[in-house]
């Protein structure tokens, strides 16, 4: 494939990806747990959930900084995914804990430990290809 094509379609892949932690992290500051239909939390909870969307809404700011050049971008794109692989295997350990959760949480483990992965190698190889 014609590395300018590739890279214009990765760009755009990665740009519509971002969009998820935009805004479900965007949603659950604003609104915090209610908005996934939740009994209201104790206020200890609903803070860590905040804070920890507002983690995730960063980590989607910081993708979306690798869009434009992200034939360069390697090093922070590593780190960004390696956050979002971190966040899935601790999904995972919710799941082996306490059960399998709703559907848009595993959809949110298929992204967090299969397309993101697939991602950086993709975004790896057309570096490498680039340079």
């Amino acid at each position: 494939m014609n590395p300018v094509i590739e890279k214009r379609l990765l760009q755009a892949v990665v740009g519509m990806a971002c969009v998820v932690p935009l805004v479900t992290g965007g949603l659950s500051i604003l609104r915090g747990p209610a908005w996934m239909a939740h009994a209201p939390m104790p206020v200890d909870l609903d803070s860590h959930f905040r804070y920890i969307s507002g983690i995730f809404f960063a980590v989607g700011v910081a993708f979306a900084t690798c869009v434009p050049g992200i034939e360069n971008k390697g090093p922070r794109f590593r780190l960004l995914g390696a956050l979002v692989i971190a966040g899935g295997l601790s999904r995972v350990v919710s799941l082996v804990a306490v059960g399998v959760p709703s559907q848009g949480h595993v959809l949110g483990l298929c992204m967090e430990l299969g397309v993101v992965p697939l991602l950086m190698l993709w975004q790896r190889g057309l570096e490498k290809r680039w340079s």
